[in-house]
């Protein structure tokens, strides 16, 4: 391969910051060397590239690459020798049969063919290269690198300094003197200030933002927006902050750097904490291998596909096409907050400037012209244009000036282009330049001000656990440095699903620690930069709109920071010292039109303060030791350190300095730190997900109640997902699809069909036996992907493991169909390359391990997230097992409800006491209906034990308790009741009442409960304070449910119905002070005394008992009859109990059960029914239950349509 290597570079190095030569050489000439001739285009190239230094400071250097004639007869004569063996090896290989020329091609590295590529018909075979008759040209670069992103200063410096190479014309100075004076004269510019320095034909500008502004940007966005659109640039930049792996694909080099640039800009106030390389070469392609979010960028060959470029990872892959103007962003990518008016907002900046919001405008931004500076008639006239730009001209001098100007305009063109750009080129590239400056302000602004609404409030939710730097360094792993259930509480419901996803980032992480570390050290720039903004958001804020209402409001200070810039870039600030002559050896530095000139190293090497013009340097300056620019040439390049100290926490999982060293130890080692964090990364996933399932403490005991569903959960589920797929797409070398962990599956999966075909019998399969002989149904590897396979048709590859993943977590089976999948040894070398994570077996174990973890508590993933598949149900109906001989006389029917739906009423076969039917995706089931038709006639009771509810694709187990009779004559003669189901072990048919690691929910009273019930009545009296602690028990839990997000609410119907439930309570407190249950029969029904008391009420006004009072004439004492009358008249036999219950549901949704308990207490019949000492009797106590009732009026309470079935109110 036609390798280039660095010539020369100055300074040699610097103490902080030694000079990478390898990787330096490698970006300047990402293609190594290329050869042309005189037939081809010589015009010069600029590009940019970045280097990132483990601490994660970047250095950026810019390139400007020209063609210079080559010289040296051995050249050309090898490179005739290698046109012709190619030309002998192209006519060879067309002749040959497809598979020869195959193998020949290969045989030619693809750098030589590239090369060669240049020379006119070397490859094509049309002409040839004669060093007789034609010129070679040989590409070199001039490299200037810096601690900043001065890009239009640089650029400019470099154009010069290559123009002065060129001209026909001697420079002023030799050229050491201007590579002298940036090296080690020309300061930074101070912040908030703009400085001018002098390059070989005129002078420069550049600035620098002050300390309240933003950091400096000198790519152009302007250009981005336009390459992309609006609409492609914000969605890459949610992938940015997402940290998906973002991989950039252009021809050009300084599109890559321009994209990339742009979108870490952007990212204000947090920052890329992972992989950053905007241009790799060929020899760093290996790194497309890394299982780490990523930003790189790779070039696009002339003629390549997209099909051609070997990716393993693209399940959470953002491609962007920046030469094609398309985006193609991961699945289920959501929307950035408020996306709709963000885009409007910055098409509007757009329009302003005159730019296409759509995007899709190609510009041609890298091609230098060789008159790149301007060519002024005399150092007066540049004086005065200096002058100019300083505000410093008088009426009179302007007016020459404009003259001047004027005269240019009228003489431009073809005389005056010849050399160099006349005044009037000039100062429209000042404006262009000015320009682009504000664009570039103004487009970060508004990003900046969405963060500013956005995280306006972080600091209220950061959670100060330690006392001091050291105990918070050695427990953070451990510690919960955010509330980020309280913060995503207080947002739009619009904005969870990115933020949810957001808060879980290493950006976002790195962010908040910062922010906790600032009590103990400085804050870093950018953190201290943030807050002042917030601060100063804070004074002109006044108003109190709560945060998730509060309208979409505009940047208001695009116009002030644009004007910033514009006062900085007209009027300069600061002027550095000109280049002047130094000590040099006489008879060096003579001018060669068209060739860079050897340089003298002993003037460039140091600073030296000897000479005379060491006295003009300021005291400030001499107090920068470490120059801001540092130059090389590449071929001749030049170094400047800068060192900026980072705090020891960084989150950097691997050393930058080594993804730029193709050395196939180092490569080795990269790949071996990967391994490490990819296990690192899992421990930490299944811990926060075991920690976030069940609460920190019930990690360490073992136990706990679950403390988050929904929104979160997905978002660390979506999480798992994505370690998933990196972790199998590292190494691999052989992929179907875009999901590497789903290639891996169907390759699995047709071994195993090939492997199993010839035991098949008379079409049945032989199925998996576990150890104890028990078939392995539900949690069949093969089966869950057949199903996946089935389920729907529009799933992806992506979606489809992503499903398989749900499923096995649910079944709890996922680390045993992942062993399962790596136990094929031989189909995993095949597929993988030897350093690949899967091929690690040390590490593969531990990773199963930790997510062996997850089995300990449940998950719904599967079930909540796929709601419109079809799901196959089996419920079993289970009698009191001396009574079971009585299902035979009953032909009952059930009807089960999830969160998702119902299933309908299905029919029980005769002579059976299970049903199996298929129906969509109920979700997580919560109650069933059970009951036995209206003509059944007096034999068709039953006691009923439970109801068992098996999902026959998740194995998730439902166990709806019942214990009471189910007929005509016994009981409470229901022929119906509505009970409330409790998950399950998967499979626990035998011992139904065994609970996994989160504990159940509550379920429906149980014969038992029931029983307590019916004894109430001859308890102490001192048990009426149990009896109102629970009542209180029951309203908090409903109090807490609905100040929940809706995405993390439980079951409203179990905290009504189940158990310790708002009916039992209200059931306990009517029956508390019984004097006797004779009155009302055999057993002690509630509603009983309910229709009694409103009967006896009726019959005392008929008959004048209640003169003169109100209760029968007041509006709640009508609603109660009437909502009494529709319960009694329902076509629904649902028994005493069954009333009761739609009796209190009914009057909590519509906020009448505080008014209807005091027409009980003052109830005629209360006062011979309870005695005296009895809660209902209690004025204090009815007072204490009306104000609970009463706070649970303001909510809206939506009630399952299987409790109020048949009731029209």
């Amino acid at each position: 391969a036609m390798q280039s290597r660095v010539l020369v570079h100055y300074p040699e190095n610097r103490d902080r910051n030694p000079f990478n030569k390898d990787a330096v050489n490698m970006l300047c000439m990402p293609r190594g060397l290329s050869f042309c001739t005189q037939a081809d285009r010589l015009d010069p190239h600029f590009h940019s590239f970045t280097i990132t230094s483990d601490d994660g400071t970047r250095s950026y250097g810019f390139v400007h690459t020209f063609y210079e004639e080559v010289t040296s007869p051995q050249i050309i004569t090898a490179m005739q020798t290698l046109y012709q063996m190619h030309h002998v090896e192209h006519h060879c290989s067309s002749s040959s049969s497809p598979s020869s020329s195959s193998s020949s091609a290969s045989s030619l590295e693809e750098s030589d063919a590239e090369s060669l590529a240049r020379v006119p018909g070397c490859l094509g075979c049309v002409g040839s290269f004669d060093a007789a008759r034609d010129t070679l040209y040989v590409s070199k670069a001039l490299c200037l690198i810096t601690p900043l992103p001065f890009l239009q200063a640089s650029r400019q410096f470099l154009a010069q300094l290559h123009q002065a190479v060129t001209s026909q014309t001697a420079p002023p100075l030799p050229l050491e003197s201007y590579i002298y004076n940036i090296l080690y004269e020309v300061p930074l510019p101070p912040p908030g200030r703009s400085l001018r320095f002098h390059g070989v034909h005129g002078p420069i500008v550049c600035q620098r933002p002050g300390s309240g502004e933003l950091p400096l940007g000198d790519y152009p966005l302007g250009e981005a927006f336009t390459l992309l659109g609006v609409d492609s640039m914000v969605k890459l930049l949610t992938c940015a902050l997402l940290e998906t792996q973002v991989l950039l694909y252009s021809k050009d080099y300084q599109r890559l750097m321009t994209v990339a640039e742009g979108i870490t800009t952007l990212l204000f106030p947090f920052q890329w904490q992972h992989v950053y390389l905007p241009i790799i070469s060929t020899p760093l392609h290996h790194l497309l291998d890394a299982p780490v979010p990523f930003l790189m960028g790779i070039q696009h060959r002339d003629g390549a596909q997209r099909s051609s470029l070997h990716l393993p990872h693209e399940a959470n892959l953002c491609f962007v096409d920046i030469d094609n103007h398309c985006v193609e962003a991961p699945e289920d990518l959501p929307p950035f907050p408020d996306q709709t008016e963000l885009i409007q907002e910055l098409s509007e900046v757009l329009l302003n400037f005159g730019l296409p919001p759509q995007g899709g405008v190609t510009t041609n931004p890298t091609t230098t012209t060789t008159s790149s500076s301007p060519r002024l008639s005399s150092l007066v006239l540049e004086d005065l244009m200096e002058d100019r730009q300083n505000g410093n001209l008088g009426g009179e001098e302007l007016a020459v000036l404009e003259r001047l100007q004027a005269l240019a305009k009228r003489c431009g063109g073809k005389k005056g282009s010849e050399g160099g750009k006349t005044l009037e080129h000039v100062f429209e590239e000042e404006e262009e330049e000015l320009k682009s400056a504000k664009l570039n302000i103004q487009l970060r602004e508004v990003f900046a001000d969405r963060f500013t609404a956005i995280f306006g409030s972080y600091e209220d939710f950061i959670v100060h656990s330690a006392p001091d730097l050291d105990s918070w360094l050695s427990n953070r792993d451990g510690s919960c440095s955010f509330d980020k259930g309280s913060f995503l509480s207080i947002q739009p419901a619009a904005h969870l699903q990115f933020l949810s996803r957001f808060l879980e980032t290493s950006m976002f992480s790195s962010f908040v620690d910062g922010k906790i570390i600032s009590r103990w050290v400085d804050r870093e720039p950018l953190q201290q930069l943030f807050d002042s903004r917030l601060e100063q958001e804070r004074l002109y804020d006044m108003s109190d709109e709560d945060s998730r209402s509060r309208p979409y409001r505009k940047c208001t200070t695009l116009s002030e920071s644009a004007q910033m810039v514009e006062r900085r870039l007209s009027k300069t600030d600061h002027t550095a010292l000109h280049p002047h002559l130094l000590d040099m050896r006489i008879g060096q530095g003579r001018h060669h039109p068209g060739y860079f000139p050897k340089l003298q190293a002993d003037v460039l090497l140091q600073a030296h303060n000897s000479h005379k013009w060491s006295s003009r340097v300021t005291a400030s300056h001499r107090s920068e030791p470490k120059r801001s620019i540092v130059l090389y040439v590449m071929h001749d390049l030049y170094n400047l350190s800068f060192y900026q100290q980072r705090h020891a926490f960084s989150r950097r999982t691997i050393r930058q300095s080594k993804l730029l060293d193709p050395s196939p130890r180092v490569i080795s080692q990269t790949h071996r730190e990967f391994v490490d964090g990819l296990l690192s990364e899992c421990r930490l996933k299944t811990k926060r997900m075991l920690m976030e399932r069940m609460g920190k403490e019930c990690v360490e005991l073992g136990q706990g109640e679950a403390s988050i569903t929904g929104l979160q959960e997905n978002t660390l589920i979506h999480g798992l997902c994505d370690l998933l797929e990196r972790t199998w797409g590292h190494g691999l070398q052989l992929k179907q699809g875009k999901s590497a962990l789903w290639s891996h599956l169907l390759h699995y999966q047709a071994a195993q069909e090939k492997m199993e075909a010839p035991v098949d019998v008379a079409g049945v399969r032989r199925s998996k036996v576990l150890e104890d002989g028990a078939l392995l149904l539900r949690g069949f590897l093969m089966q869950d992907m057949r199903f996946i396979q089935t389920m729907r048709d529009d799933l992806s590859e992506v979606a489809q493991a992503r499903a398989w993943i749900h499923l096995a977590l649910e079944k709890k089976m996922l680390t045993q169909h992942l062993k399962e999948l790596l136990r094929n040894q031989e189909l995993l070398r095949q597929l993988y390359k030897p350093h690949a994570f899967l091929l690690c077996e040390e590490e593969r174990e531990q990773f199963l391990f930790h997510l062996l973890s997850l089995n300990t508590v449940d998950y719904l993933c599967f079930t909540r997230t796929f709601t419109s598949i079809s799901i196959p149900y089996r419920v079993v109906i289970i009698p009191m097992k001396k009574l079971s001989i009585a299902m035979a006389t009953v032909n009952p029917w059930v009807c089960v409800s999830g969160e998702l739906g119902d299933s309908g009423v299905r029919q029980i076969p005769k002579n059976s006491q299970e049903i199996f039917f298929q129906c969509k995706n109920l979700g997580r089931l919560s109650t069933l209906q059970l009951g036995v038709h209206e003509n059944s006639g007096l034999l068709a009771k039953c006691l009923i034990d439970c109801v068992m509810v098996y999902n026959e694709i998740t194995g998730h187990t439902y166990k709806f308790p019942c214990g009471r009779w189910l007929g005509k004559g016994v009981g409470d003669g229901s022929l119906e009741r509505v009970l409330i189901g409790q998950l399950v072990s998967p499979g626990a048919e035998e011992d139904s009442g065994r609970c996994t690691g989160t504990p159940p929910e509550l379920t429906s009273p149980s014969q038992s409960v029931r029983a307590v019930l019916g004894s109430l009545g001859s308890r102490s009296r001192t048990n009426s304070v149990e009896v109102q602690e629970d009542l209180r028990e029951a309203a908090n839990n409903l109090v807490k449910y609905f100040h929940k997000p809706e995405q993390e609410r439980g079951n409203l119907t179990v905290l009504l119905c189940g158990e310790g439930g708002l009916v039992l309570a209200l059931e306990k407190f009517l029956l508390h002070g019984f004097k006797s249950n004779r009155l009302f029969q055999r057993n002690v029904f509630v509603w009983d005394f309910v229709e009694k008391a409103m009967v006896s009420m009726e019959t005392s006004d008929q008959m004048g008992d209640l003169h003169g009072s109100t209760l029968t004439k007041s509006p709640p004492w009508d609603l109660l009859c009437h909502y009494m009358n529709a319960i009694t008249t329902s076509p629904r036999n649902i028994g005493k109990e069954g009333k009761f219950q739609l009796f209190v549901c009914l009057g909590i949704r519509d906020r009448l059960l505080s008014q209807w308990f005091p027409l009980l207490a003052e109830c005629p019949l209360t006062s011979r029914t309870y005695e005296d000492g009895a809660l209902l009797r209690d004025r204090a106590a009815v007072r204490s239950l009306c104000r609970i009732l009463q706070t649970l009026n303001e909510f809206c309470i939506t009630l399952e349509a299987a409790l109020v079935k048949g009731v029209d109110l």
